[in-house]
């Protein structure tokens, strides 16, 4: 899913600089100091220079003589690139903190709210698609992942890989090469919303009923009821969205009674 290998000194550097510059950290327009930032990171010179390429490919940051490097308007960055929206929801996750407090404030995000009006539109038309189109290795490729999704423990990484599968299974399905390349759009943000979702102290409905019914309905050649099944499979994510939200967060565990301090012996009367 990602245009890069992620590994290395030359990985942790874009990451650094992109969730720098997504977070607001370095601003719109702001000309980076490449000595200052080479002195900070501890990289050379050449490594800050490739991962520098690897941003102004996504349009995060461009070069210009006399001006230097800088972070080029929001208008200009690849919003749709799977390694943006990546860092995106990585960038908001940071900026909110630790806990169940931090994960309700980021369920907020416009970019989640972004993802939900995306999905909206694109899977209930991917699998009316599906339902007409799809092979006998498309329905195997859906099973798999509704298999995989029901053995997964929830809350794991193989419940969220599950469910991505299934999902790129169903544009896949749609036989459609634009909606099928639709997957590094929304599995991007899938994978980030399945962390939350799934993620400790909150357990939301299971997953596989939902995900059977849009399965079944593909498997009959329904596209009414294949639509029909992805709306409520939506909804539902939706709503485990929004109970995360409301759910109040921990009670810290209070801290141990302090042990009381021994009485001070008493002095010895004067003249003993």
């Amino acid at each position: 899913m990602s245009g890069y290998a992620r590994r290395g000194v030359h990985g942790q550097t874009v990451e650094t600089l992109a969730h720098r510059v997504l977070g607001g950290e370095i601003a719109e327009g702001q000309t980076l100091d490449i000595a200052a930032l080479q002195a900070e990171l501890g990289v050379s010179l050449t490594a800050l220079r490739e991962s520098l390429k690897v941003l102004a490919a996504k349009g995060l940051v461009d070069a210009r003589q006399k001006r230097g490097t800088f972070v080029r308007p929001r208008a200009d960055w690849h919003l749709l690139d799977a390694d943006v929206l990546r860092w995106r929801f990585e960038t908001a996750a940071r900026q909110q903190g630790d806990g169940a407090a931090a994960r309700s404030r980021l369920v907020d995000a416009p970019l989640l709210r972004d993802l939900d009006e995306v999905r909206g539109i694109v899977e209930p038309a991917a699998v009316r698609l599906a339902a007409v189109r799809r092979t006998a290795a498309d329905l195997t490729a859906l099973e798999a992942a509704l298999a995989a999704m029901a053995g997964a423990r929830d809350g794991t990484a193989g419940a969220v890989a599950a469910d991505l599968a299934f999902h790129r299974a169903l544009l896949a399905a749609s036989h459609n090469e634009l909606l099928e390349r639709m997957d590094l759009v929304i599995a991007s943000g899938l994978a980030a919303r399945d962390s939350l979702v799934h993620g400790p102290g909150h357990h939301p409905r299971d997953p596989v009923p939902g995900h059977r019914a849009v399965l079944e309905a593909i498997r009959a050649g329904d596209p009414d009821a294949a639509e029909s099944a992805m709306h409520a499979l939506l909804a539902q994510a939706v709503r485990d969205l929004a109970e995360l939200a409301a759910a109040p967060a921990a009670e810290p565990e209070p801290a141990p009674a302090a042990e009381p301090e021994p009485a001070p012996a008493a002095e010895p009367a004067a003249g003993a």
